[in-house]
């Protein structure tokens, strides 16, 4: 059974950095693909970034290029979210997903099976 926790997320001033991880557990991670989603309170559930855990490629969605970075340890099964230069409305809960293969749309959230409980990310301005 696959499955993510999530942890780093926190209370930071604009401008500031966090760590997300996504620690997976259950079965080998080859193949799979991983991304980062969040849901503000009232809104739909975004895609935030996403990687492929065999070939490394990224994809970012707009609003968080340049500021965040998803990078994946395969030692350890864990995909990180670098979030830098935050903003208030990087405010949300943080949510890691997964997939056995690449999702034909990888911003999409009922393409992924798995899912970890979230963790809250709040952006003081």
């Amino acid at each position: 059974q696959v499955q993510l926790v999530e942890s780093g997320g926190g209370l930071v001033q604009a401008g500031g950095s966090l760590r997300l991880s996504c620690a997976a557990s259950g079965r080998t991670f080859s193949g799979y693909y991983m991304s980062w989603f969040r849901q503000a309170s009232g809104n739909e559930r975004e895609f935030v970034s996403g990687i492929s855990w065999t070939s490394g490629s990224t994809s970012y969605a707009d609003s968080v290029k340049g500021r965040f970075t998803i990078s994946r340890d395969s030692a350890k099964n864990t995909v990180y979210l670098q979030m830098d230069s935050l903003k208030p409305e990087d405010t949300a809960v943080y949510y890691c997903a997964a997939r056995g293969v690449a999702p034909l749309v990888i911003s999409m959230w009922n393409q992924y099976t798995y899912w970890g409980q979230g963790t809250q990310v709040t952006v003081s301005s």
